[in-house]
């Protein structure tokens, strides 16, 4: 089969890299409803191209795509990030415990954060998802070389920034 127009095929695509271009996303989104979104448009978008696209090429195209719809939305929602206001949650945990545990969260995010994006993206996909740093070289599009050399660079600041926890 040439394209990717049947509806077997396009199911088996489906099944086959859903979860992983899903993760791949989530993990630079950091909101599991954008990946959602994102994904799901990008699945979309394969099928209204599904002539053109083969089987081979049907996950990089979705991975692209749904890259591509992740980095509009980020431009789109900087100035709304920049201004939006925190939340209150209400707990009956003691003050203490709340404390530490914002303490912990703040500079966990805050290591993470500082990490840059192909960093971040190939430490959560290593330690969160389990990928291997070939199937994460794969997804990224570079050698395994490089994902061995992101990979320690993330994990030497963070142990830097993560001293004493």
């Amino acid at each position: 089969m040439d394209n990717v127009c049947d509806d077997q095929v396009y199911s088996e695509i489906f099944r086959a890299h859903s979860k992983t271009i899903f993760n791949y996303i989530y993990y630079k989104f950091g909101n599991e409803e954008k990946a959602h979104d994102a994904v799901q448009e990008a699945f979309v978008k394969l099928w209204e191209h599904c002539a053109k696209v083969t089987p081979e090429k049907a996950r990089a195209f979705v991975s692209t795509v749904a890259n591509n719809l992740y980095l509009n939305v980020i431009k789109a929602e900087k100035v709304r990030l920049k201004h939006r206001e925190p939340g209150g949650n209400v707990t009956r945990e003691s003050p203490e415990f709340l404390l530490e545990e914002q303490e912990f969260k703040e500079k966990l995010e805050t290591a993470l954060s500082a990490l840059p994006e192909n960093q971040r993206t190939t430490f959560l996909l290593n330690r969160i998802d389990g990928k291997t740093y070939a199937q994460i070289a794969e997804l990224e599009g570079v050698s395994v070389k490089a994902i061995e050399k992101r990979m320690h660079q993330a994990l030497k600041s963070l142990r830097e920034d993560i001293d004493g926890i």
